[in-house]
Parts: C-alpha cells; sequence; structure tokens
C-alpha cells in the first residue's frame, strides 16, 4: 500500500516511527548501561578459556591491548556521529555511505553489521538456553533430564514478548537491568574462582599436544576474545537517541557514558579472565559457570543473572537488525508503518534465530568464529579507515600511525580467528546430534 502524502512529509512520519530515530530524549547514563550490556555478553564467561587457549603472556598482552583499540575506535565513532554540520550519521552504515559512498557503503557495512548483530543473538539464544539448563540441574538434580532445546524455546518465549517495544529508550529498563546484571555474575565468577583457589596439579601449558592443535586453538582465543568487545555496532544507534543542539552536541554525553561502560566492562572482563585461568588452567570449561559446581546456590544465582543480562543483550543487537528490516519494508517496499508490521516481522526474526541456536549450539566455536568473521572489521578497523577517509590525518603522523597499527591488527584477527573457530565448530560436531 503506497502511503499518502508528500515525501518530505512521509520521511518524516517513517523517521518517528522507526526504531532508532523515533526518540531522541535519551539521557547520558543511557548510554553507559545500552553499552555496558552491548559489550560485556556471554563473551565474558568465555575469557579465561581465550586465555587457556593463549597462555599467559599474549593472553594479557591482547586482552589489554583489545581493551585500549576498542576504546579508541568507539571514540572515533561518537565523534563522527555529528562531524559533519547539520546532519547526523544515526545509523552505522550511513556513516559507510558517506565515506564510500552510497552504494559501496551498503554494501560493505550491512553485511556485516548484519551478521554482527544476528550471530550475537543466536549465540545469546545459546547462552541464554545454556543458563537456564544448568539453573535447573543445581536447583533440581533429581529431576527427569529436560533436552537443552526447550530451554532454548523458553528462552526465546520472553523475546516474543520483549521484542515488540518499539525502540531503545523504551528497553532502557531491560537493558538497566542486564547491566546490573552482568557486574554480578561477573562479579561471582571471579569471586568463586578465588573461593575455590588454584586447583590442584593445576597446568598453564597448552591443551593440546599436537603443534596444529596449539595453532588453532590460539587463533579460537583470539576470535572470542574480539567476540568481548562487540558494542561498536550499535554506538551510533544509541546515540541517535540522543537530544543534540549546535551548544551541546551529543558526544558529550555520549562519550561520558562510553567512558563509565569501559570502566565497568574492565572491572567485569579482566578479573574474571585472569582469576578464572588463573584458578583452574587449561581445565577450565569455555563457559566458566560450567566449571564453577560449588556453591550451587551462587552458581546457581549467577545462571540467572547471565539468562537476565543476555535477554538485555539480545534486544539491543536485535534492535538495529529490527530497523534495517523496518526501513526497508516501509522505504523500499512502500508499506505502511502499523503495529501489524512489526509485529510479523519481529516474531519472524526471533523465530528464525531461535531456530538455528537449537541446530547449532556450539557455544566457544560460535564465539570465535563470528567474532573474528565479522566482529574485527566493525569494532577494530572499519571505523579507522572511516576516519582516515573522511578527516584525512596528515601522512605519517602520529593518528596515521595509530589508525594503521589498528587496521593491521583487526585484519589479522579477522584473518586468523575465523580459521580456529571453524575447527572447533567441526570438532564439536562430530559428537552432536540434533535438537538433543
Amino acid at each position: 500500500m503506497v502511503y499518502e502524502g508528500s515525501e518530505s512529509e512521509r520521511e518524516r512520519a517513517i523517521n518517528e516511527w522507526l526504531p532508532v530515530t523515533s526518540n531522541r530524549n535519551a539521557k547520558w547514563w543511557y548510554s553507559a548501561f545500552h553499552n555496558v550490556t552491548a559489550m560485556v555478553g556471554a563473551g565474558v564467561l568465555s575469557l579465561p578459556y581465550a586465555m587457556s587457549q593463549l597462555g599467559w603472556g599474549p593472553g594479557v598482552t591482547i586482552m589489554l591491548l583489545s581493551w585500549v583499540v576498542t576504546l579508541y575506535t568507539i571514540w572515533q565513532m561518537v565523534e563522527m556521529h555529528e562531524m559533519i554540520p547539520g546532519k547526523r550519521f544515526d545509523r552505522y552504515h550511513e556513516l559507510g555511505q558517506y565515506a564510500f559512498g552510497e552504494k559501496l557503503g551498503l554494501w560493505i557495512i550491512i553485511p556485516q553489521q548484519l551478521t554482527v548483530d544476528v550471530s550475537s543473538d543466536i549465540v545469546y539464544m545459546v547462552t541464554g538456553g545454556q543458563s537456564l539448563k544448568k539453573f535447573h540441574d543445581l536447583v533440581c538434580p533429581n529431576c527427569k533430564e529436560i533436552r537443552q532445546t526447550y530451554f532454548i524455546m523458553i528462552f526465546a518465549s520472553v523475546h516474543f514478548v520483549l521484542s515488540h517495544l518499539p525502540n531503545f529508550n523504551s528497553i532502557s529498563g531491560v537493558s538497566l537491568a542486564a547491566a546490573v546484571m552482568s557486574l554480578s555474575y561477573s562479579t561471582i565468577a571471579w569471586a568463586a574462582s578465588i573461593g575455590k583457589g588454584v586447583q590442584p596439579n593445576v597446568d598453564y601449558s597448552y591443551k593440546s599436544t599436537s603443534n596444529p592443535g596449539k595453532v588453532f586453538d590460539f587463533l579460537a582465543g583470539l576470535g572470542e576474545i574480539a567476540f568481548a568487545y562487540a558494542g561498536h555496532n550499535v554506538v551510533l544507534e544509541i546515540q541517535a537517541t540522543m537530544p543534540s543542539t549546535p551548544e551541546k552536541p551529543s558526544k558529550g554525553p555520549m562519550w561520558k557514558g562510553v567512558i563509565v561502560a569501559y570502566i565497568i566492562v574492565a572491572i567485569c572482563y579482566l578479573p574474571v579472565a585472569f582469576i578464572g585461568y588463573w584458578a583452574f588452567g587449561n581445565s577450565v570449561n569455555d563457559n566458566i559457570l560450567l566449571t564453577l559446581e560449588n556453591p550451587t546456590w551462587l552458581i546457581a544465582t549467577a545462571n540467572i543473572f547471565v539468562v537476565i543480562h543476555v535477554i538485555g543483550s539480545y534486544q539491543i543487537f536485535a534492535m538495529p537488525v529490527f530497523d534495517m528490516m523496518e526501513s526497508y519494508m516501509v522505504k523500499e517496499l512502500r508499506f505502511r508503518p502499523c503495529l501489524r508490521l512489526r509485529l510479523i516481522s519481529r516474531t519472524l526474526y526471533v523465530a528464525f534465530t531461535m531456530v538455528i541456536a537449537i541446530c547449532f549450539p556450539f557455544f566457544g566455536g560460535l564465539l570465535s568464529f563470528f567474532g573474528g568473521f565479522a566482529f574485527a572489521p566493525t569494532s577494530y578497523y572499519l571505523p579507522c579507515i572511516i576516519w582516515l577517509i573522511i578527516c584525512k590525518p596528515k601522512r605519517f603522523s602520529l593518528t596515521w600511525f595509530i589508525n594503521w597499527i589498528c587496521i593491521v591488527l583487526g585484519v589479522l584477527l579477522m584473518v586468523l580467528s575465523p580459521i580456529g573457530g571453524l575447527r572447533s565448530i567441526i570438532v564439536s560436531a562430530k559428537d552432536y546430534k540434533f535438537f538433543s
């Protein structure tokens, strides 16, 4: 059905309906907990396992380097949001289109951003299902075994409801709860590891005995760390919800929120990664909470915290996907913006991520494969390439060198880590039965 009215009126009406641009009155602390929820997700639980694949020296170096590099690239994105006077780049692909051209920008950004957002939601489906199952098994050890498939479906049922909240500001309560939970279960993970202490016969050598196995594990570890620093895909979309005037641009409150978020990220990530590996060495599971069996009540609580957190993370990463789907349907296919359109499209998306999660619940391998394949470009080096194109820093200046170092590191991460992740998936798939 063709929408009535002039093009400018139609455009304004559409922007007031789309999830990213419908509400621009967010506060700086919205930015803080949206960014924490986006970044501290499933990745934090796999960090001790990533450390066991990398070893002490490389592991600590890559963890700290990733924190610094991604903080720098997120600063670039916040700065570029309103770099052109009178124009706001509300979406990652709009910034890409300005830098690379209308068509090329879409083809560079959209496939990668969609891969990141959809793969994150699939991994969060798996994590939510796993954590619910773990909670059930801990609380009721003598109950009849229930397959993980059903727990993923239970987790998905929440999203069939929450996905119909219209925009980022409407999920701010969910996001705040998720951010608090992330800090809570991260603290439980490292505090329980300290409580357990260094395990007898702890071994910090590489688990694989063969050289190819060590190399593949190392590459997989890189991907898991890349996945852990993956909030950049929603940064511009979060900043788009903030009010902005020439006197008070949105980058001020947004950057304040990002700094708070990154301090919380460091508090969550570094103790979990280092203390978890210190306590368990290479025997640690790809989800630290699965390694920590006791005290039962504490680990059960942590698993419920994880469930609440990944509910929020799923919504944060789903919102840009909803925005893309709804933009395409109302702008290109000329559907009328309405509740029915939103109900159908969002319900189908949740069902799609649920089915994929049920079919392929290889948690560690999925993190590593998607971490390198899609997260490295959008978080580590695409912002640097766009910065070089738009800002044109002087050749061989400090800024020029910093950006090129980030680009080289990011490209290496993108090329190498999916190899390890793919091997992990293949190894896990050998013994896997569908819908188990």
